[in-house]
């Protein structure tokens, strides 16, 4: 039984914090020579705009009786707004499907916020769905985890031939800015934004087939990229060293068979992690300079989401029908999590 995403939807908030953030984080950094430097590397980032569920007043982050203020807010003053906020943006992903249909299963990943009940029960209950319908929350597995929940929406239809499964990831990043005067801190934070998806996964229609799955964990790469829950929110750390490692893992001859499946692949969907991540990426497996263009126009638009990321550029490759593919995206770990793809045309 072929399990195929049918269709994609996404969404994001109004507020385009970008500008507003550089800003900020150049008066962070004051007279330090840092400052120009910060201002330099942001300009190349390849990052136009992000988006945030904050105020207009509030994405203004050293507005002095701003949610940003001089005291940075609690963690549980955080997830208020995660808690109100999250559904909303996964709801407005869900109803530019074009398509819901006869919901069986609902898988949900999301790794910048926790309440209980979760926004799985939330959303099924929100939407109308069946008080049957069997419900997954994939939490805190960062950047990859669009990858899991996709897997196990496979999994769930070559189980149950007959399931159609929503499948749902939504990252509110913007919530979690910290106050430091550290440029690394800061330039970790310069590419994080808001953002939400959905996608039908089903045994039938037209759609990109979810094949083989991909994992590598690279050895003595834990301290690479954390993300700790502190009294002010979930506090990132990402080295400076991550895009080196993923370049020099995927030019191992091992992971690149694992990668490309030892054939020639069409199409290559990448997690938009950062303009150095995408560059590494590139240069590891040799691929042509415009086969990340769906990437890097997803980063200049929107920056890192987080999980919803590979969903935004699994959305423009599900328009372009490839025969082939792969899916890759990077997180926590250091760790490499993937599937293969391609197009198929109607029923099984």
């Amino acid at each position: 039984m072929t399990a195929r995403i049918t269709s994609i939807a996404t969404a994001v908030p109004d507020i385009d914090f970008e500008q507003d953030y550089r800003g900020w984080a150049i008066r962070r950094l004051g007279e330090k020579r840092e400052a120009k430097l910060y201002e330099r590397m942001a300009a190349r980032s390849g990052i136009e705009h992000r988006w945030s569920v904050l105020s207009e007043e509030d994405a203004k982050l050293d507005r002095g009786d701003g949610f940003y203020s001089a005291d940075a807010p609690s963690t549980a003053r955080r997830m208020t707004i995660y808690a109100e906020q999250a559904p909303k943006l996964a709801l407005a992903a869900i109803a530019k499907l074009p398509e819901l249909g006869e919901v069986t299963h609902i898988v949900v990943a999301s790794c910048t916020g926790f309440v209980a009940p979760g926004i799985d029960q939330i959303i099924a209950r929100r939407l109308g769905l069946s008080d049957a319908v069997e419900r997954v929350l994939i939490g805190f597995m960062g950047c990859y985890a669009a990858v899991t929940a996709l897997r196990t929406a496979r999994h769930i239809v070559r189980s149950e031939p007959d399931a159609r499964v929503l499948v749902v990831t939504v990252e509110l990043s913007t919530l979690h800015h910290q106050g430091h005067v550290d440029i690394e801190p800061l330039l970790a934070g310069a590419q994080f934004g808001d953002g939400a998806a959905a996608a039908i996964v089903a045994a039938s229609g037209e759609g990109l087939t979810l094949g083989e799955g991909i994992s590598a964990a690279l050895e003595e790469s834990d301290e690479l990229i954390t993300w700790q829950i502190g009294d002010t929110g979930f506090h990132m750390h990402l080295s400076g060293e991550v895009p080196g490692r993923i370049a020099a893992a995927l030019a191992r001859p091992d992971i690149t068979k694992r990668v490309t499946g030892g054939r020639q692949v069409a199409a290559h969907a990448v997690h938009a992690g950062g303009r150095s991540i995408l560059d590494a990426v590139q240069n590891g497996l040799g691929l042509d300079p415009k086969a990340l263009d769906h990437s890097r126009a997803v980063l200049r638009e929107f920056g890192n989401m987080s999980s919803s990321t590979l969903m935004f550029v699994l959305e423009r490759t599900l328009r372009d029908r490839p025969e082939s593919g792969v899916a890759l995206a990077f997180g926590p770990g250091l760790a490499m999590e993937g599937f293969h793809f391609g197009w198929t045309e109607g029923n099984p």
